[in-house]
Order: structure tokens, then sequence, then C-alpha cells
């Protein structure tokens, strides 16, 4: 970490630099010439980023040298801008001579911060009404559709020819910088924007409560919050489209996250918007479940027709989840084992032993143990036509429920973790 810069004595120096950022913010130029004011002040190339790291104002001496600040390269030390405990951006500069002074870095990373909640103020207001109506209107507690018209009208986006939903969810493969969930909130909304730019994005929670795998007794857990963006319009394309942008607009922005974007089928009544969200949410789990990462709900096949109980009656399919495969998905989460990858795996082998353990890379016995188990547990015997039958539609209530399988090594007795001495037939 570098050295602090040594504190000065306050002389003519000093009242000169704080009073040309001093006199930067309060002519309300903006954050350009703020930014500037400040380079100037402290002898530095500047750069002011909001809280999800997005550039707001630029002072550098060229296009390398932007690059180079921005990378943290030649000295370059970076400064969080807050107001009161509240972090709302960052401020990245490379002194061009001696160190600024502390006393002077203090002052003008506060005066940068107000300006930076200044600027924003609009913009976070704009998020936080877009967030209540697409949270209201999502959880039904907007039905009417003059007011569903009335309030979309107020955020810029004609709503009276329906609109298309979609679900996008990135996340970090390891520890990141800053408010990386506003970053992927902003990079979604640009790609989406590039498609139809009245298009409304905010995190809200969607989908049903559930229990607890293994504890159906104990409180429902409340749906999570995902990414939705709205996307006006009649037409099957646009939502297509703007999930592809969507997509590509992640992936170019966000190295080392892993991405899911999904899409509902267009509403053509705003009344039913409710429905495209949950479209595209199920659409979101099953692409989670499948390892895709694009996908619409019209690829998502047989799990279309389990969209009726996830939408108005969870519960039910909640229940039969917790009568098939939940006490699989306690039972792997409590000894580490992998009954639910192995049944799901031994149903996409057609129900053939041999096939299921090449995929899973495990002798046969242990897949015939495994299998075993899922008897004992479920009730329900892989071996018969019905239990099977029981069983997929479990794993697919699993997954339209937004419910991840744990998974780990397989630690189950007599398994020897996954390595049964082979017979000699099987050698």
């Amino acid at each position: 970490m570098p050295a602090a810069p040594q504190r000065s004595e306050h002389g003519s120096p000093f009242l000169t630099a704080f009073e040309e950022v001093s006199e930067a913010v309060e002519s309300g130029a903006g954050l350009p010439t703020v930014a500037r004011a400040a380079a100037h002040a402290l002898d530095a190339s500047v750069v002011v980023a909001d809280s999800a790291e997005a550039v707001l104002a630029v002072a550098c001496l060229s296009p390398e040298d932007e690059r180079a600040v921005l990378a943290g390269e030649g000295g370059a030390e970076a400064f969080d801008l807050r107001v009161a405990d509240h972090r709302v951006g960052r401020l990245r500069l490379r002194a061009r001579g001696a160190p600024p002074d502390a006393a002077l870095m203090r002052i003008v990373t506060t005066l940068i911060a107000q300006e930076v909640e200044r600027a924003r103020a609009p913009e976070r207001a704009s998020e936080a009404a877009m967030a209540g109506f697409l949270s209201d209107l999502f959880s039904r507690k907007l039905t009417d559709r003059e007011n569903i018209l009335a309030r979309g009208s107020e955020l810029g986006a004609d709503l009276a020819d329906g609109a298309s939903a979609v679900v996008a969810r990135a996340r970090p493969h390891g520890p990141e910088e800053g408010d990386w969930r506003a970053r992927v909130l902003t990079v979604a909304w640009r790609g989406a924007r590039a498609v139809e730019r009245t298009s409304l994005a905010a995190s809200v929670a969607l989908g049903p409560p559930r229990t607890r795998p293994g504890a159906p007794d104990q409180p429902a857990v409340r749906p999570d919050r995902e990414l939705v963006i709205l996307v006006p319009g009649s037409g099957p394309e646009s939502g297509r489209r703007a999930a592809a942008s969507v997509h590509s607009e992640l992936g170019s922005n966000l190295n080392g996250f892993g991405v899911v974007v999904a899409s509902s089928r267009p509403a053509t009544d705003p009344t039913d918007l409710h429905r495209a969200a949950s479209e595209a949410l199920l659409a979101a789990n099953v692409a989670s479940a499948r390892g895709e990462n694009l996908l619409t709900f019209d690829e998502t096949g047989a799990y279309r027709l389990l969209l009726p109980a996830m939408s108005e009656d969870p519960r039910e399919l909640q229940r039969f989840h917790d009568e098939t495969v939940a006490p699989l998905v306690a039972y792997d989460d409590q000894y580490e084992t992998e009954l639910v990858r192995t049944l799901e795996s031994f149903l996409e082998a057609d129900g053939n032993v041999a096939k299921t353990a090449e995929r899973l890379f495990t002798h046969r016995h242990t897949i015939r143990y495994r299998l075993d188990r899922v008897r004992e547990l479920s009730g329900l015997d892989v071996g018969s036509s019905d239990g099977r039958e029981r069983l997929s539609l479990g794993l697919k209530s699993m997954r339209v429920l937004g419910i991840a399988p744990p998974g780990g090594p397989a630690r189950e007795a007599g398994a020897a973790a996954g390595r049964v001495p082979q017979e000699k037939k099987d050698r």
C-alpha cells in the first residue's frame, strides 16, 4: 500500500487549490469541470467513477494516461468517495509530480463525493421508482390496466402493447471490488436499451416463497432478488433480441463472472406482465440447472407445463418436490453425497446403469448403491416406470422452484468415496 502523502502547512497554494475545487462544485458546472479542477489542484491525472465502477468524469493528459490510471499503473492510487458512511464512488489518480498533500486530498475527495451524490440523485430516484413499479407489477399488487400504463408512462415506457421480460444473472467467480451488483445492473440495462431504449430494469424479489429442503415445518424462505428487465413491445423478437444483447454486454464487460440470461414470451396485455416475469424466471432456473447461459421460455420443453403450478399454486409444486426429491437433496447436503446428480444422469441415460457410470466416471456398483439409497429415501423405485416418472417430475419441480442441489464427493457407506474395487469381470 503506498505511503500516505505528508501533511503540509496550510499556506496560499493549499488555499488556492481548495478554492479552485470549491468554486467548481458551487458553480454547478458538473462533474467534468470538478474533475478538471481537482486534477489541476492535485497536479494529477484524475478519473471519477461511481460505486459500480462506471466512469463518470476524466481529467487525464491522453487516452493512454487514462488507461494507466484505470489500470493502477505508474503509481496510480484509488480513494473511496464517501458521504457519511455511504460509499458513492471512487477517485483514481496518478500524481504528475510530488504526491498530493494529505489534508488537501481529504478535502478534495469529500467535495467530489458530494458532487457525485448530487449528480446521481435523479438517477437513483429513477432506479428506485423502477424497482417499486416492477416489484408491484410482478407481485400482482398492481393489477389495474390503466394504473399499469400510467406508472409505466411516468418512467418513459409505453406498455399499451405489452412487453417481454428478461431475467439476467451474473455472479463473480472470485472477490470483486466495489458494488458489483450495481455494475451488473448498469451493464445489463445498457444491453437492453441498445435494442429498446425505453426498457426498464431493477433488482426485485421474484418467485414464490419455498420451504427449506428437509424442513417443511420451518418458515418459508423468501424468494431471491432477481435482475429483471421489462422490454416494451408485443412482437416475439424484441425480447429475444434484448436478451441476446444483454448476454453479449455482460459477457464483454464482466470478466470472471458466470452469466445466465433468459427471456419470456411477449405478454400482449399489460395485466399479464406478471406471467412474463414468471416465464423468464422459470427459463433462468432451467438454464442454470442445465449449465446453459442463454435460454428462452419456448426452449424449456416440458418445464413449460409446470408454469401454472409455479404461478398459481406454488405450494402444490413445493409439496410434490418435498414428496419426491427433497429427501435426496437433504441427504446430499448432510453427507456430501451425489444422489441427485446420479439420479439426473441415470434418467438422462434412459435408465442405463452402465451409461450412467460412464458419464459420472464412477463404478457401476457405486451407481447401483446410490440408486438403492434413492429408493430408500424417496420410497420410489427407479426400476419402475411410475417411480422414474415421479422422480423426473420431482427434479423438474426442483429446477422450476430454483432449488440448487448440493454436490460433493461421494462418501456413502460402502462406496469407498466412489472408488469401489472392480471385480474381475469389470476389468
